[in-house]
């Protein structure tokens, strides 16, 4: 039986194509040629197939190929992990992360290489993904086979396996750079911040479109007195108190990338609506993207307080520098004219003498002497304003000193002003002359009495006053230490600020001409200083006056005895050898009676040549050597290094009339160095060579 239906192609569909033998036999052979051609044609179609087959075998080997390569060499690691959490498969990436080989991994929990500390955070993730179903992404520390710790970012999709197991696809990031990155820039902008909070300037942080303030430190909510909150609503050009001219010009100032520009003494206003100078610097910058304003402005209130104050200091500087000239040259040319007036008054005196007093000439010599009397009085003024007279200081307690005056004082200045005393309780003792207190009192009582214009009211103080070096920085003529202040005050007409500038200056007067010399208050400017203190003057116009003279507290022993209310105790003696060395011969012979008078053996040398020739002679010690300072031939410091190399335990004291300015000059003020100033009185000098005896 003879079918058409067409068979499968394939190799079963082939087979039933083949006529069995039964079927053959009875096929005719068009039937039988018809069959084999068909079987030819299913053969050619199977071999068709067979090669298509080994074709699509050949390019899904390739692709599988190409899979593993992406999957085992991908830049990131790629984990299956049970539900168990073990892991099932892992690529060649998540070997080397983890640091295992590929083979090692399978069937390893994924925790065993994640830090304990973060173990938690994994497990939340992982086990919210197999509830939600959700991706889950977390990020922890892993250590790796070897210990290597590094940030690693997972991001955990669900997926099932072919028997229906859901599990868990990771893909392994290693964040280590990234991490590191974002802790740089924390720590730089930590740094920034710290930086711009802890700067002392006022920092501001610009839009340069909108001018808005977009951040600013504490030392600008300091300085404005603003809060944060309301600085950031402000403009920049809000703080200014520039005039709007000079605030648009500022607006419009461009400033290029990386610029920095510069704006001194701007001025600015505070909150409180206090205007105060800034100086301001300015920079572009980029933020975040955006181009900023970098401002800082910087407070010059002090700056501008301290060069006020310096140009002050400056001021009285010089003054006092003015001061000490003028004393200087007042003082040279008051000795030289010391000396021709006695000339004057010498040979006028002597001329007197030889002339009748009834004669008109004697009259005419009569008013030149009067007027050579009265310039030597000058020239003593002159001497004290110079600080170069001759002085006897004494231990005084200024109470009783000044108490003595009082009754000279108001017959002087007229019974239409009061005199009101007031004496600080305590006193301590001064060492000066007392007639140059009483210079003192006339002169600022004469002052005063001149300010009154009719009645008024005069005040004499004093008070123990400690000076301390705070008080002096704003006084350059003030120093530190205890004083006895003396201060005289008047209600009078006061005197303006440029007569203050220059009232101690010699000549220099407010009165009318005749009515004053202008060497009153320089006097007193003068015996101050040589006192080692210092004179100090407030006045206002129309209030009045108080000049106040500040002399040095005085703790010498005869101070305490004069404290105490007891008698100085008596003379000190001694059994010493001292070699006496002066030029003056009425003082060489006196001084020897004074120390023999106290059990001294006196050598006495009128010459430094004689000193050392008794010195080299003298066969038993020397224990001092007492000699003036200024001599001819040799100056009395190199006197005793003589001396010295002579008797080297030899103790030095030195004696001078001149005054301290010129006994520096020789080079004996050094520190430790021992000196007594003439004249001296046998007391005076018996405590001070019994001091230097038996000194160290």
């Amino acid at each position: 039986m003879t079918t058409n239906k067409t068979k499968p192609a394939d190799a079963n569909a082939c087979q039933d194509a083949v006529p069995s033998p039964v079927d053959a036999a009875l096929l005719s052979p068009e039937e039988m040629e018809r069959a084999l051609h068909e079987l030819r044609e299913h053969q050619l179609e199977l071999e068709m197939q067979n090669e298509e087959l080994r074709r699509v075998q050949v390019a899904l080997d390739a692709a599988r190929a190409r899979y593993f390569d992406l999957y085992d060499l991908a830049p990131v690691g790629y984990c299956t992990i049970s539900e168990a959490g073990l892991i099932i498969e892992a690529n060649l990436t998540a070997a080397g992360l983890l640091g295992v080989e590929w083979g090692a991994l399978v069937k390893r929990p994924f925790t065993a290489f994640i830090l304990k500390e973060d173990q938690d955070s994994y497990r939340l993730a992982r086990n919210q993904l197999f509830a939600t179903g959700e991706a889950q992404l977390c990020e922890l520390r892993m250590a790796g086979n070897d210990g290597t710790v590094f940030w690693a970012r997972l991001n955990g999709t669900l997926a099932r396996e072919a028997d229906g197991a859901p599990t868990c696809r990771i893909v392994l990031s290693d964040i280590n750079e990234h991490k590191r990155a974002d802790e740089e820039l924390r720590e730089s902008e930590e740094r920034y911040h710290l930086l711009f909070e802890s700067e002392s300037d006022a920092l501001f942080l610009i839009d340069t479109g909108t001018g808005l303030v977009i951040d600013t430190n504490r030392a600008a909510l300091e300085l404005y007195g603003y809060g944060r909150d309301e600085l950031l609503t402000k403009k920049n050009w809000d703080l200014s108190a520039e005039p709007a001219e000079t605030q648009r010009l500022t607006r419009e100032t461009r400033i290029c990338p990386g610029q920095v520009i510069s704006i001194p003494e701007r001025l600015h206003r505070k909150k409180d609506g206090t205007v105060f100078p800034v100086d301001i610097t300015a920079r572009n910058l980029t933020l975040k993207g955006k181009w900023c304003l970098l401002v800082a402005a910087r407070d010059l209130t002090e700056r501008k307080q301290a060069e006020e104050e310096r140009a002050l200091l400056e001021a009285q500087l010089q003054q006092f520098q003015k001061m000490e000239s003028v004393g200087r040259l007042a003082g040279g040319v008051a000795h030289n004219f010391n000396n021709m007036l006695a000339v004057i008054l010498g040979y006028t005196e002597l001329a007197m003498g030889q002339v009748d007093p009834d004669q008109p000439l004697y009259a005419d010599l009569g008013e030149v002497f009067k007027a050579a009397t009265r310039s030597a009085d000058l020239t003593r003024e002159l001497l004290a304003f110079a600080r170069k007279q001759t002085v006897t200081p004494k231990v005084l307690d200024l109470n009783e000193t000044v108490a003595g005056q009082l009754k000279m004082l108001q017959p002087l200045i007229g019974e239409n002003i009061r005199i009101n005393w007031h004496p600080g309780a305590d006193l301590w003792p001064v060492w000066v002359d007392p007639s140059q207190i009483d210079h003192i009192m006339v002169s600022l009582c004469v002052n005063a009495q001149d300010a009154i214009a009719d009645t008024g009211t005069l005040t004499i103080g004093t008070e123990n006053r400690s000076v301390d070096y705070l008080h002096c920085a704003g006084h350059p003529h003030f120093a530190p230490g205890e004083y006895v202040m003396l201060s005289v005050s008047d209600d009078g007409c006061g005197i303006n600020q440029d007569a203050l500038e220059h009232i101690f200056e010699p000549f220099f007067t407010t009165k009318e001409v005749g009515k004053g010399t202008g060497m009153g208050l320089a006097t007193v400017y003068g015996i101050a200083k040589q006192s080692g203190g210092f004179i100090d003057v407030h006045s206002e116009v129309g209030q009045g006056s108080t000049f106040s003279v500040y002399l040095p507290r005085n703790a010498g022993k005869a101070a305490k005895a004069l404290i105490a209310g007891v008698p100085v105790p008596p003379t000190r003696r001694g059994e010493e050898t001292i070699l006496l060395a002066e030029d003056e011969p009425a003082v060489l012979k006196m001084t020897r009676k004074m120390l023999e008078s106290m059990g001294y053996t006196v050598l006495a040398a009128g010459t430094p040549a004689e000193a050392i020739q008794m010195a080299r002679e003298h066969a038993g010690e020397i224990a001092l050597l007492l000699t003036d300072v200024v001599m001819p031939e040799m100056n009395g410091r190199d006197l005793a290094r003589n001396i010295l190399a002579l008797h080297p335990r030899v103790k030095r004291l030195f004696m001078s009339g001149y005054t301290a300015d010129v006994i520096a000059q020789h080079g004996v003020l050094d520190k430790g160095t021992h000196l007594i100033y003439k004249p001296f009185s046998r007391e005076d000098l018996a405590d001070k060579v019994r001091q230097v005896l038996d000194s160290q």
